[in-house]
């Protein structure tokens, strides 16, 4: 048992908790493909499941966050990819894979990557309508970003030309497949917005499988269409696709079609609007006129003549000034005369006369108190004399000078009674001059 002694004992806790580190930092993220089985979904919402394959089984738990983002509803016999992290449930001793996302194993790993960065995304509010900014009535200017030789750039201008023709777009030639047309895109979405001369910005491109719109799904391409100051739209694709960049930007177009109808408005019905809003504004125009004429109309009735009314208050306003004017040099007067009385009262209590009379007071004072000091101090040296006497009176001392003695015992006790001493003890026996120590020789009761 020596090794019991050398080796540090660990509770299996601390082994445990041991093991679940290593495994979490060995396998932070993996991806796995397998069967499900005894798929579970107790009260608590999360899903328990064993996934596995022909000669080893795993256990699995997606938790219910997660799970709104399935594409699909698992069932026990369901081929699926997983990709999560593996952790270890330290009160059964098993370890397990936490799934954070799963797909149908026919949707390969491009479907795989979009829907983890479609969860990613999601969580940090990349998605969120509230940071969606709206699109320009009118714009004065839009960026088209996309291949200049595509259909997609053919259908925009054309549809943009018969909805109004004047609205300048200005075109952005980038790839939109392939390698370099992530870094096009960017590129030319991070001009746009230092040049700031767009209203909006349109991402276009015609349809095609998931491998060739993979472009718009890459994170970075996210990133920068929602660091933009403008606007983005995102024509990409036919109705069917769907990317990522399409739930980032502004606004969905679904072909680029219908980004041109939605973007501009139609020429004809610009003037048939334009039309409808001078109509209103100039029947509102008029009605408020017509308003405001009845309403001087009906003010002049009640008034009369104007200037008769002004001469009634140039009257009104001259009385009052004159009202004021004696009022005011009348309350002049009586402040004067207040304040002449006040002056009168404040010279007979001037600061000076209190002093002096405050002076006389102390000075009186001081006299009484010396006098009833001497006074008190001969009432006390007589009383103290008188008590002196009487002291000395009474005083040990005056006793023994009238022949009388203290008599003590060795340890200083006084003698009261023959009984509190012996034959042969030493006493002693103090005289009104002097002390003498003495043997006891005889006792005498009486």
């Amino acid at each position: 048992m020596e090794f019991l002694s050398r080796d540090h004992i660990q509770t299996v806790s601390e082994l445990t908790q041991s093991i679940r580190g290593v495994l979490e930092v060995s396998f932070p993220f993996v991806t796995v493909a397998g069967e499900i089985s005894n798929l579970r979904c107790p009260y608590s919402g999360h899903l328990y499941f064993t996934l596995k394959d022909a000669t080893a089984q795993i256990k699995a738990v997606l938790f219910k966050p997660q799970q709104r983002y399935l594409t699909c509803t698992p069932e026990d016999g369901m081929e699926v990819v997983c990709r999560g992290r593996i952790s270890l449930y330290e009160s059964r001793g098993e370890y397990q894979l936490i799934v954070d996302v799963l797909a149908t194993k026919g949707a390969g790993a491009l479907q795989l990557a979009f829907d983890l960065l479609k969860h990613k995304l999601a969580d940090e509010g990349l998605f969120a309508t509230e940071r969606k900014r709206p699109l320009p009535l009118l714009p004065e200017k839009i960026a088209l970003i996309t291949s200049p030789s595509g259909a997609a750039v053919h259908d925009f201008l054309t549809m943009a030309e018969k909805r109004c023709a004047a609205i300048p777009i200005e075109i952005f030639p980038v790839r939109v497949q392939g390698a370099g047309s992530l870094e096009d895109i960017i590129e030319a979405i991070t001009s746009c917005n230092q040049r700031g001369e767009n209203d909006v910005i349109v991402l276009c491109r015609g349809g095609g499988s998931l491998e060739d719109l993979w472009t718009f799904n890459e994170e970075k391409l996210a990133r920068a269409i929602a660091g933009s100051r403008i606007p983005i739209v995102s024509a990409i694709g036919h109705e069917v696709d769907f990317t990522i960049a399409d739930l980032v930007a502004d606004f969905r177009a679904p072909t680029p079609t219908a980004a041109a109808e939605t973007l501009i408005p139609s020429r004809a019905q610009l003037h048939a609007q334009l039309h409808n809003l001078t109509t209103r504004l100039n029947k509102t125009v008029q009605e408020r006129l017509a308003l405001f004429r009845r309403s001087i109309k009906d003010h002049r009735k009640i008034l009369g003549d104007p200037t008769a009314l002004l001469y009634q208050f140039r009257l009104t306003t001259e009385h009052m000034l004159a009202s004021l004017q004696f009022t005011f040099s009348r309350t002049i007067h009586q402040r004067q005369l207040a304040l002449a009385k006040f002056s009168q009262i404040l010279a007979r209590h001037t600061p000076g006369k209190r002093l002096e009379f405050q002076r006389q007071g102390l000075h009186e004072l001081s006299r009484r108190l010396i006098q009833a000091m001497l006074h008190h101090q001969e009432r006390k040296q007589a009383a103290f004399a008188r008590n002196a006497g009487l002291l000395h009176a009474i005083s040990p001392l005056g006793v023994l000078g009238r022949g009388y003695s203290i008599v003590q015992q060795k340890n200083g006790e006084i003698l009261r009674s023959y009984v509190e001493v012996q034959l042969g003890d030493d006493i002693s026996i103090t005289l009104a001059k002097g002390r003498i120590d003495c043997e006891v020789k005889k006792i005498w009761p009486e």
